[in-house]
């Protein structure tokens, strides 16, 4: 990754707290860390469309009653939209079927629990913040923001549950000033891992803080290792990474960020790096 660079897309009206975003065949399909919608936005006629993933779905939900939708990824014809875990009220996956539009909410306590239990992350730590799926496997990143600032990559068994194999993979992330950054969220490109990481001054991963930078990285698939990054933003706390185009020359993404208030409104931006 040699050069970059960083420009707003477009602003949408009617999200707020953007926390994940899955791009395809001109529509952005975009969670809210606040929220119990998915927001399908057609980029070609700017249109938004609200999809109730719960029952009485709402917006700008009280932090401590939210769900903390924060990963959104692709397996097979559905989305998956996990909640970070980090209480016990964001401990749910939802899927959403493409062909038959149909949601399917799962509760995955047992599952975080056996996270925690695998790797001594405290009930108040565990904070998924990006997914993918490939070969059978889950990859599930552990944003830490916590006292103990582990941050990690769980994988697990294709079918999400908590009776399978789980490994945790220990990532050691660079700093901005003297905050080591931690995963916002990732995502699979051929054979690299792209992700996000955001350096905030809070040992909560409960509480918000100063927002010193973003980072984008690069990771090879195989072996986890992080082979370069870049400083992407001083200020901004980007959340969502998705893949929008990609030639020899260079790779396009787009990203979302959360702004942590209460506005109904979103930014994407998209990101450029060429060789």
């Amino acid at each position: 990754m040699q050069s970059f660079r960083i420009e707003s897309q477009f602003k949408i009206t009617g999200i707020g707290s953007a926390s994940g975003l899955f791009y395809m065949k001109n529509y952005l399909f975009i969670i809210s860390d606040n929220s119990s919608f998915l927001y399908k936005y057609s980029i070609q006629e700017k249109e938004l469309n609200k999809i109730p993933i719960m029952e009485n779905p709402q917006e700008n939900i009280l932090k401590k009653d939210k769900f903390d939708f924060e990963s959104i990824a692709l397996k097979g014809n559905k989305l998956h939209i996990l909640g970070s875990g980090s209480t016990s009220k964001r401990e749910k996956r939802i899927t959403f079927n493409f062909e038959t539009e149909t949601i399917v909410e799962k509760d995955l306590t047992k599952l975080y629990k056996q996270l925690k239990q695998n790797t001594s992350i405290s009930d108040d730590e565990l904070n998924i913040e990006g997914a993918f799926f490939i070969t059978n496997k889950w990859y599930l990143f552990q944003r830490g923001n916590g006292a103990n600032s582990k941050n990690g990559i769980f994988i697990l068994n294709d079918n999400l549950n908590d009776n399978g194999n789980i490994e945790f993979i220990p990532i050691q992330l660079p700093k901005i000033k003297h905050i080591e950054t931690s995963f916002t969220d990732a995502i699979l490109v051929e054979d690299k891992i792209y992700f996000l990481a955001t350096a905030e001054d809070t040992t909560s991963t409960y509480d918000d803080g100063e927002i010193l930078g973003s980072i984008l990285g690069r990771m090879d698939f195989k072996t986890l290792e992080i082979e370069t990054t870049l400083k992407i933003s001083d200020n901004h706390k980007f959340e969502g990474l998705t893949l929008y185009k990609k030639t020899e020359d260079k790779i396009e993404f787009l990203l979302c960020q959360d702004n942590d208030t209460m506005v109904i409104e979103t930014e994407i931006f998209k990101l450029v790096l060429t060789n």
